[in-house]
């Protein structure tokens, strides 16, 4: 189960992944800045999630269930249409798609050893932070 609270150990390829995302050089620096020590809490009843990341300046909420798509709005303020589902019982992939067509993925799985890892994947580029 995903619920609790994670904490984040490591955190690889960060700044490459917004830049591919198309986040300007400024606000790249300023949210790598600070992403280094997001806190996560998870929320989960059935296929039914709730997700706050909260770092120093900014604290993101998404609400989803699995299989049904939902809007979220992006540290630097794009929007994405997204919808997640099941890969297999330890491990969801949700698929983003941005109003201009751009599309990103992001998977969470939980290990056997207890830590969450979020893979984040966009136009190739792959950044993965691990959480305990």
């Amino acid at each position: 189960m995903y619920e609790g609270k994670w904490k984040i150990i490591c955190l690889e390829n960060f700044a490459e992944l917004l830049k591919a995302l198309g986040v300007n050089v400024i606000l790249r620096k300023i949210i790598v800045a600070v992403a280094f020590k997001p806190t996560g809490e998870i929320k989960q009843e059935d296929d039914s999630f709730y997700i706050k990341t909260s770092t120093t300046v900014r604290i993101s909420e998404i609400n989803f269930k699995i299989g049904e798509e939902f809007e979220e709005q992006t540290a630097d303020g794009r929007r994405w249409k997204s919808l997640v589902k099941w890969e297999s019982e330890n491990k969801m992939v949700c698929e983003q798609r941005r109003l201009k067509g751009e599309v990103s993925w992001e998977t969470r799985e939980l290990t056997n050893d207890g830590e969450l890892i979020l893979t984040m994947t966009a136009d190739g580029v792959v950044c993965t932070s691990v959480y305990i």
